[in-house]
């Protein structure tokens, strides 16, 4: 599976990004994907994950109420919708795929695309 993210870029705090990862190469339909940021200093955190099962949604403490995460099956897209950014969002994000329905950890996730950098200025 390849996976292609796109979207990112510089927003002032308080906007919003949409962020893209298109997916060929497989069964897009069997994988739980998920959205991955890595900020300076940091461990890589799993912002966003939504389950191929029945789609159900997971959300890290900080991105809830302000990211959401969605599929589109017959476009092999994932996409992250983020409002209300804040600086600490900050990092390069990445889009990675599962076989697992509620993958949560970076090691259930078996392909990755490259990340696309999100900066957010105060």
């Amino acid at each position: 599976v390849q996976l292609q993210a796109s979207g990112g870029g510089l927003v002032q705090a308080g906007g919003s990004l949409r962020l893209s990862c298109a997916a060929s190469g497989g069964t897009f339909r069997l994988y739980t994907p998920g959205w991955f940021r890595l900020a300076p200093g940091k461990e890589r955190e799993l912002v966003a994950a939504i389950s191929y099962r029945d789609r159900t949604t997971y959300y890290s403490d900080s991105a809830k109420g302000r990211f959401t995460i969605s599929r589109d099956n017959a476009k092999n897209m994932v996409y992250l919708q983020m409002n209300s950014l804040k600086p600490e969002d900050t990092g390069v994000y990445s889009c990675a795929t599962s076989g697992r329905s509620r993958a949560r950890n970076s090691y259930e996730f078996d392909y990755w695309g490259q990340g696309t950098q999100v900066t957010v200025s105060s």
